[in-house]
């Protein structure tokens, strides 16, 4: 006699995302800071040895990676 086979056992299985809405929030929110931080890099003076685009624009694109470390970490 043949043995019966059963499909897969279906467990109750919660459909929850991984992030939530605030992590989300804090991610596009450390997009927004890259893309100042780009856009500050950019310039509009002629000086490329500025104070804004040497040490001020990269240390903000810094920060926004790290505020986006954070967004991703945070529980």
């Amino acid at each position: 006699m043949a043995e019966k086979k059963t499909g897969p056992v279906l467990k109750d299985v919660k459909n929850e995302l991984v992030f939530t809405k605030k992590n989300y929030q804090l991610l596009l929110i450390s997009i927004a800071i890259v893309a100042v931080g780009f856009i500050l890099m950019m310039g509009t003076t002629g000086d490329i040895y500025d104070f804004r685009r040497t040490l001020l624009a990269p240390l903000v694109v810094l920060a926004g990676f790290a505020f986006g470390i954070y967004a991703i970490l945070k529980k």
